[in-house]
């Protein structure tokens, strides 16, 4: 009885140490996403040089594919800057090494000097890669 007693608790204590684990991992993803978008408009290149993986693939709500270099570069160039990003919904959903964020949220700026403002959904997933967290995709679609 006592063995029972003992293996019980010992479950009921991992289930809890490793749920706490996982609620802490998908709070850090989400206050990096929320970082992520700070340096987006900050313009803080070398943040987000840092924070995406080198196969990176940006897609865009008007389908626009972009690479990690070339999101940094229109960065650069002032060919995309984001003014404002209001995030109104995050969620994280975590699978091993991979984290994925679906969001929900209002971003303006100015496309070649053009402004714009998009009610968009989005998607990011993040890879764990040694003890640092890389986006490794993002893809933004269009509110209706």
């Amino acid at each position: 009885m006592t063995k029972i007693n003992f293996s019980l608790i010992a479950f009921i204590y991992l289930s809890l140490s490793s749920q706490a684990q996982s609620n802490k991992t998908e709070q850090y993803i989400l206050d990096l996403s929320k970082r992520k978008f700070e340096w987006t408009v900050s313009k803080n290149i070398d943040s987000l040089r840092a924070v995406l993986d080198e196969r990176v693939i940006y897609v865009h709500s008007n389908g626009w594919a972009q690479t990690k270099q070339e999101v940094l570069d229109d960065f650069i160039n002032d060919k995309l800057a984001y003014q404002n990003i209001v995030v109104s919904e995050a969620s994280v959903r975590l699978y091993d090494n991979t984290a994925i964020v679906n969001g929900k949220g209002k971003f303006s700026g100015l496309v070649n000097k053009t402004p714009f403002t998009l009610d968009l959904l989005y998607t990011e997933v993040y890879i764990l890669k040694g003890k640092r967290w890389l986006l490794a995709s993002r893809h933004a679609n269009r509110l209706p």
